[in-house]
């Protein structure tokens, strides 16, 4: 087994550029997934495609810097998939959260040792964990 700083072994090329990863979560139902992250979760909608009217659907959503990927083509993704969202003001979002009386969803946030954290389940499974990281001692 080679070491990180092993001459054989070539360093990152600084060209390179990776960016955020955008999580694909399986939906089953359009309407609800739409009720979901759009109406409850405020997210708003990037795009969508279909590859003719009888397909299934994948659009892309966003809140602020935060994009998911919504699929409905079987193999895209695993139902009941976790992401872990780092947040902040994570007061208000829940206070908008209940504010919008989501008929299915009633999240409270817990406090954890890692900070404070909203999870919340989609119609499909898919569990968000919203986190604002506990403060750190100065």
């Amino acid at each position: 087994m080679r070491s990180p700083a092993d001459p054989a072994k070539p360093a990152p090329d600084s060209s390179v550029a990776l960016s955020p990863a955008v999580p694909i979560l399986r939906i089953f139902s359009v309407d609800k997934a739409r009720e979901f992250y759009l109406e409850f979760l405020g997210f708003k909608l990037d795009w969508e495609h279909r590859f003719d009217a009888g397909a299934p659907l994948y659009m892309q959503v966003r809140r602020g810097n935060l994009v998911l990927h919504l699929s409905e083509h079987y193999g895209d993704a695993t139902p009941g998939s976790t992401i872990f969202v780092p947040a902040e003001g994570i007061d208000a979002f829940h206070r908008e959260l209940i504010a919008r009386q989501y008929a299915y969803a009633r999240p409270g946030i817990e406090a954890l040792d890692w900070g404070r954290q909203i999870q919340v389940t989609d119609p499909f499974g898919n569990r968000l964990r919203f986190c604002e990281p506990a403060k750190q001692d100065a």
